[in-house]
């Protein structure tokens, strides 16, 4: 069945989960080295010629859309290092049936394209941001640069691309005493603070398990500052739980992997920047949709693939506290 807009059958996994959501990594590169997502080195990167091009991306998410993919996410890496990514925001808000483009950033360079991006499209924007002491900031990214994140914030609120939503990872011994801090800006500003547990990756397995602090904890304590009642409705695809202080301009929210995980909610798949479909944050099935694309294969072709997709798509994620699986690299892109 085709409707108005040329969709046919929507996808749906073999658990029953309507899959509506694309986040797409236009890059593997990052302008930071957080401790706990990569090397201080960094890692070995996608050659050049492996990388999607937009045209290749506005493809790939045409075909999504024609099976009801209706949200799309742009992360990285850092997405805004990739060049005229307006462009791209540009073709994606043509294609029928996406009514939802956002983006997750560390927020260096978004002061300067928050105008642009909201203009080309844009709907919304999430900032990665574990700290608000400079120092503290240096430390836990390996380069400065906070005034540049909280400029681009500024930006963001400006540019109406709201609900803002800032992804805190909480570390134990690192950051965990600024809790207080970051729920205190809710109360004046109409920005939401998403408080994530630290998740096992290879680049931090072996601090992970001390540095971990649980939604459950995050919440008793700030529930001693006073009372928060949920929040619905806010807009996005993410898997936090919100909740407000009376009067609060903004929220707070938890988003917990480990202590209560949200696998039966999940409604998303991820493109790679060099064109593999991953089906699990934190697993390891991963389709590859660039060589039939480049080899012509179409429309058709993509959509076949996503469909068959769909018969191997985890029905959840087996993270244990201080393990980890061999696929997990990217954290940034847990926050929805």
């Amino acid at each position: 069945m085709i409707d108005l807009i040329g969709r046919t059958e929507p996808l749906v996994d073999a658990f029953r989960r309507p899959i509506t959501y694309l986040r797409i990594s236009v890059t593997d590169r990052c302008n930071l080295r957080c401790v706990y997502c990569m090397p201080e080195a960094g890692l070995a990167w996608i050659p050049k010629p492996a990388i999607l091009s937009y045209e290749e991306i506005a493809e790939i998410v045409h075909a999504a859309a024609t099976v009801g993919v209706s949200s799309i996410r742009l992360t990285g890496g850092e997405p805004l290092i990739r060049r005229n990514l307006e462009r791209l925001v540009t073709m994606l808000h043509a294609i029928p049936g996406i009514d939802d483009i956002a983006l997750s950033t560390n927020g260096l360079l978004l002061a300067d394209q928050a105008a642009g991006l909201r203009a080309a499209g844009l709907d919304r924007v999430n900032v990665s941001l574990d700290t608000l002491d400079p120092d503290r900031f240096t430390a836990i990214a390996r380069r400065p640069g906070l005034d540049r994140v909280l400029a681009g914030i500024d930006a963001a609120i400006a540019a109406d691309l709201g609900p803002v939503k800032i992804n805190c990872v909480l570390m134990r011994g690192t950051n965990d005493d600024e809790l207080e801090a970051f729920a205190a800006l809710t109360r004046q500003r109409a920005v939401h603070v998403r408080f994530i547990e630290v998740m096992p990756v290879h680049e931090n397995v072996a601090m992970q398990a001390q540095a971990w602090v649980s939604s459950d904890e995050v919440l008793e304590r700030l529930g001693r500052l006073g009372a928060l009642s949920p929040v619905e409705h806010l807009h996005g695809n993410g898997p936090a739980r919100m909740f407000a202080y009376a009067g609060a301009a903004g929220s707070i929210g938890v988003i917990s992997p480990l202590a209560h995980d949200y696998c039966e909610r999940c409604n998303r798949v991820r493109l790679s920047a060099d064109g593999r479909l991953k089906l699990c944050l934190f697993g390891d099935h991963l389709i590859d949709l660039r060589t039939p694309l480049r080899a012509g294969g179409g429309e058709d072709a993509i959509v076949a693939l996503l469909r068959g997709a769909m018969h191997v798509k985890p029905e959840r994620h087996h993270l244990v506290l201080g393990e980890t699986s061999a696929a997990m690299r990217a954290f940034s892109e847990i926050g929805g």
